[in-house]
């Protein structure tokens, strides 16, 4: 499987109505397209964690338009959206010693491709785990 590091911006949010649309909008505007995101709750604040096909016009857009954020780096990888196949890398990793911190996945249709992202410390061997899947 072909494994890419990518930045990941995790953007805190006030938890009312029109923050994420505000956010992912301005986005939007900019041209910068989304290729996986989670939103996790944290009480009257959230985490919104985001993987772009553009991490340059992203950190631009939300410095300009965002004061709570920060990025870092994850793998990624495209997975076939069918049973298993997220489990198979799962393991792949456990396998190798690595700890997943987290991961999120983005839609996509059943049978074809969606995009998995993961928050991991060892970088170089969770990168060779899932590259010899």
């Amino acid at each position: 499987m072909q494994v890419k590091t990518q930045i990941q911006f995790s953007v805190y949010l006030i938890n009312k109505p029109g923050v994420l649309g505000s956010v992912t909008g301005a986005l939007a505007g900019a041209g910068v397209n989304i290729g996986a995101l989670a939103l996790m709750d944290a009480g009257e604040h959230g985490a919104l964690r985001l993987v772009t096909d553009d991490a340059e016009k992203a950190r631009q857009v939300l410095t300009e338009t965002h004061d709570r954020w920060t990025e870092a780096e994850v793998l990624t990888t495209t997975v076939e959206n069918r049973p298993g196949a997220f489990a198979r890398i799962a393991q792949a990793l456990a396998d190798a010693g690595v700890n997943i911190t987290y991961t999120y996945l983005s839609g996509g249709p059943v049978g074809g491709p969606t995009q998995a992202v993961f928050k991991v410390q060892q970088m170089d061997e969770a990168r060779a785990a899932i590259e010899a899947i």
